[in-house]
């Protein structure tokens, strides 16, 4: 493998995650972590990536140069077009909470010129915004899962019971008729505590999750005031999520850098 090929991977490999550590990615690579490091700088200086303490997140809108990244991601262009359409809901000088996530980074990317409050409990999207002066961020610290650089356990939710936010913007791994799951128990945890903590829940969840379930339940419908997914969802869930009283919107994908057509 050349130099420019293992790069491409690196890149590829960031593209999918949104964030990881240097030992994932000298494992994925089979390279050492000195290596890595090289290679970082190097797309750091192209724009790709933005280097963190241990690791890096993906930063670029260079999606659709990466076309095994796009087959290969959990729906890249999906939550790329997610991202958009829920930073758009969201106005200068709010106090928001982001839950980590790689659509909620998405939405984390689609703020960084606006003038807003953050809390969040994510490594990555907390790399990402530390750099935007216009931006306060509150960090909410815990027990950090390793493999998504996410804040989780009993010191989060105690943090996160003691703030208000006008908005949470929450991620999940599965949506049916019967509720809302994620995969991991000890986020469920946090983000039910999230969502008692904010006076509106915009739940950002691509097509592909409908119809799923997950590990953990963090509740029924009438904890999401607003859900924002992409235009492949089926017209039947439309009609479905219309029913549960949610706020509907559909993001256009053809209309994101990398997106369909």
């Amino acid at each position: 493998m050349t130099a420019d090929e293992r790069r491409q991977q690196l890149s590829e490999v960031l593209a999918r995650r949104g964030f990881a550590d240097l030992s994932l990615l000298a494992t994925e690579l089979d390279v050492s972590e000195s290596t890595v490091r090289r290679d970082l700088t190097q797309l750091e200086e192209e724009g790709l990536v933005r280097r963190t303490h241990g690791g890096a997140v993906f930063v670029s809108d260079r999606f659709s140069a990466l076309n095994y990244a796009a087959r290969e991601s959990a729906a890249v262009a999906e939550k790329v077009a997610i991202g958009r359409a829920t930073a758009a809901l969201i106005e200068d000088g709010e106090t928001i909470l982001l839950d980590g996530g790689t659509t909620t980074f998405q939405v984390a990317r689609h703020l960084l010129t606006r003038s807003l409050q953050v809390v969040t409990n994510s490594l990555p999207i907390a790399n990402l915004l530390s750099s935007a002066t216009n931006i306060e961020l509150i960090l909410v610290g815990g027990y950090i899962y390793p493999r998504t650089g996410v804040a989780l356990g009993p010191l989060t939710r105690q943090a996160l019971a003691s703030l208000n936010v006008g908005k949470a913007i929450v991620g999940l791994a599965g949506v049916t008729e019967e509720g809302l799951y994620n995969a991991n128990v000890l986020m469920a945890e946090a983000e039910q505590q999230m969502v008692q903590s904010a006076d509106e829940v915009i739940v950002t969840v691509d097509h592909d999750k409908f119809g799923r379930r997950a590990l953990a339940r963090l509740g029924g419908w009438d904890m999401v005031d607003r859900l924002v997914t992409d235009d492949g969802l089926d017209p039947a869930w439309c009609d479905r999520v219309k029913g549960f009283d949610v706020e509907l919107i559909v993001a256009p994908v053809a209309a994101t850098p990398g997106g369909k057509g």
